[in-house]
């Protein structure tokens, strides 16, 4: 199955027509982010067959010129959010890469990185504001397909959102990697820094035969 296997079903779903209305008025009257043409950009970016880590965020940035698709990431030469300072700064710890100040993770997608927020868009300055079961409902669909692959899948799972996840993931031959999250509130009080996520999952994909991933910027 590919990813357009997989919107094939889903567009059938009643849940998909009512989100696509909602979306429909949410762009017509509010700024929302990311661009509606970038929503899935992650499902563009990382075929489903050659997914190798999924990392989940909760919903995009939600100032301008911030979000395009891919949880975590910015445009080059946008300043780069306290989050992702901290996964940087814990790449560098880990791995001993000096990261650039860049915030663009397409790299990381065009590697097998599925960076996945758990709601696709989001109002300008109204973090969660997108918080609609039909998100859920989707988001369950997207992680059971998931679940379901045969080729080693690392999951990073980072803080209570993303961890609540992990009942939707039964596959043994997965690995699942739990920590909090990056934010400062979090990642500052312990339980992110120090927790070798990344060599981690590059020695998993070792061990099963596979490259592992060039974290580095």
């Amino acid at each position: 199955m590919e990813w357009k296997d997989f919107f094939n079903i889903v567009k059938e779903k009643p849940y998909s027509k009512t989100l696509h209305a909602f979306l429909d008025d949410e762009y017509r009257h509010h700024t929302c982010y990311p661009p509606r043409t970038l929503v899935f950009n992650a499902f563009n970016l990382t075929p489903l067959e050659e997914v190798k880590v999924v990392i989940i965020g909760q919903d995009p940035y939600h100032e301008p010129q911030q979000a395009m698709g891919l949880a975590f990431s910015v445009p080059n030469g946008i300043p780069l959010p306290p989050s992702l300072q901290n996964i940087y700064k814990e790449i560098d710890n880990d791995l001993g890469l000096k990261m650039k100040g860049e915030g663009d993770l397409t790299y990381l997608a065009k590697q097998g990185v599925l960076l996945l927020n758990a709601r696709l868009s989001v109002r300008r300055g109204i973090p969660l504001s997108h918080d609609v079961k039909e998100y859920q409902l989707f988001l369950t669909d997207v992680m059971e397909l998931l679940d379901r692959q045969n080729q080693p899948i690392v999951f990073m799972l980072w803080g209570n959102f993303a961890r609540s996840l992990k009942k939707l993931l039964q596959n043994k031959n997965h690995l699942i990697l739990e920590s909090t999250h990056p934010s400062p509130l979090s990642a500052n009080r312990g339980g992110f820094f120090n927790t070798h996520q990344f060599s981690r999952a590059n020695q998993y994909l070792r061990d099963h035969g596979l490259p592992p991933i060039d974290w580095q910027n």
